[in-house]
């Protein structure tokens, strides 16, 4: 009888500890998702301030895009380094620091006279604080939902590429009444004073009943250390992967702007809304859905067949969305799938590279992979900038994306898929 008791206590403590577990779990998906928002315009509305910043500054294209290269360079280059300072002390005080980094440097760029003020404010600063965001925030959910990895990172990842809604067409209706240096000053404010509040309830999950079974069903038993990772070569497959689709989403995302009005778009209504923001908004919505859409099946039917079919629609509506490039209805639908295909690579690589190589060192990992955005932001931002001045055409531009996308789709599907299998079959 006391044997029986005390089984019946330790099961009800136990069901409290889950129950505990789970609420926590979800408030601080939420709580990550919140600081991801906060942080996602100075990415996902650039283009809507490179032809204001060419005008105030009288500074070619090329120049100015090498700010959305330093931001995303910055913003994945000291990535292993902010992600190993998180796994040591702990993701509020860093994810403070870096929301708040975020916002004030829009206020910074509100009061700039010069090009290397937008370099060192919007790029330097910028970059520096949202790289640490994002990537405590989805190390931290790789821990959190050790069962759900795919959906957990896709949700999170969802905030910073779908985020940019509520600011689209504020930003838009700013500029054209407020001007640009009013636009940034308040914008800024209201980043860092959300992603600060937010902040705050962030903690790292503690060992329990939920967290060990979902570590012992992983499908990588051993955890790598960035070091032992490093000398993988099936890390620098998803590297190259990784490097590849960070081109041909960026190249979009920093010139679309330029194309669209090189198009004949920037200038026509659609139900009553101006095409471009339209499209924009569109983008943002589709490039948050994915994430964790894709996430989600991914836990289900596998990472390298989601990487093929989303991969492989980025291309195909690419090259659609060249073909009806006149026709400014299809444009901005056509944008949206555009954006269902590429941004699925925040939630789907992240997964990935920690159901390979282990959770205990999962966000600085995440760093290391991470740095291939930067690599991909110079090949999408002022490399594909350089190549339309020079050549005045945009299709040459969009063809190398369209076949980075259909290469990389096909390198998931027929190298990495059975490469993985076997290599966690000897881990």
């Amino acid at each position: 009888m006391r044997l029986s008791r005390s089984v019946m206590m330790s099961s009800s403590v136990l069901s409290e500890v889950e129950v505990s577990h789970y609420r926590k779990k979800w408030a601080q998906l939420f709580l990550g998702l919140v600081c991801m928002i906060s942080i996602s315009s100075p990415q996902y509305v650039w283009a809507l301030f490179t032809r204001p910043l060419m005008e105030k500054l009288h500074a070619p294209l090329a120049e100015i895009q090498i700010t959305f290269s330093l931001l995303i360079i910055l913003q994945t280059l000291f990535s292993p380094l902010q992600g190993k300072l998180i796994d040591r002390f702990g993701p509020r005080v860093l994810i403070t620091i870096g929301t708040l980094m975020a916002g004030i440097s829009w206020m910074l760029v509100s009061r700039l006279d010069s090009l290397f003020e937008l370099y060192l404010y919007y790029g330097v600063i910028g970059g520096l604080g949202t790289g640490i965001v994002y990537i405590g925030v989805v190390g931290l959910m790789v821990r959190w939902f050790p069962e759900k990895r795919g959906f957990a990172t896709g949700m999170v990842a969802a905030g910073y590429g779908m985020g940019a809604i509520l600011t689209t067409f504020p930003v838009t209706a700013s500029l054209a009444t407020a001007g640009l240096e009013k636009t940034f000053w308040q914008f800024g404010i209201m980043m860092a004073s959300v992603g600060f509040i937010a902040s705050q309830g962030l903690r790292m999950p503690k060992d329990s009943i939920e967290s060990r079974a979902g570590q012992r069903s992983a499908d990588a038993p051993k955890s790598f250390s960035s070091k032992e990772m490093l000398r993988q070569p099936i890390f620098w497959l998803m590297f190259i992967m990784m490097t590849m689709m960070s081109t041909s989403g960026l190249m979009v995302t920093s010139q679309m702007a330029i194309f669209a009005e090189d198009f004949g778009i920037t200038s026509i209504t659609i139900l009553g809304m101006a095409a471009l923001p339209l499209a924009m908004t569109i983008d943002r919505l589709m490039n948050g859905l994915t994430r964790p859409f894709c996430g989600y099946i991914s836990d289900r039917i596998g990472r390298e067949k989601m990487m093929f079919f989303a991969f492989g629609l980025e291309g195909i509506a690419m090259t659609l969305w060249l073909l009806c490039k006149s026709d400014p209805v299809l444009f901005v639908l056509l944008s949206g799938v555009v954006f269902f295909g590429w941004g699925e690579i925040f939630s789907l690589f992240p997964a990935t590279l920690t159901d390979t190589f282990g959770t205990r060192f999962a966000t600085e990992n995440y760093g290391w992979l991470y740095i291939s955005q930067g690599i991909g932001s110079i090949f999408g931002g002022p490399v594909a900038a350089l190549l339309y001045q020079h050549t005045h055409n945009w299709s040459i531009v969009f063809g190398s994306a369209i076949t980075l996308d259909i290469a990389c789709a096909l390198l998931a599907i027929w190298v990495l898929k059975p490469w993985r299998a076997r290599f966690l079959a000897k881990a």
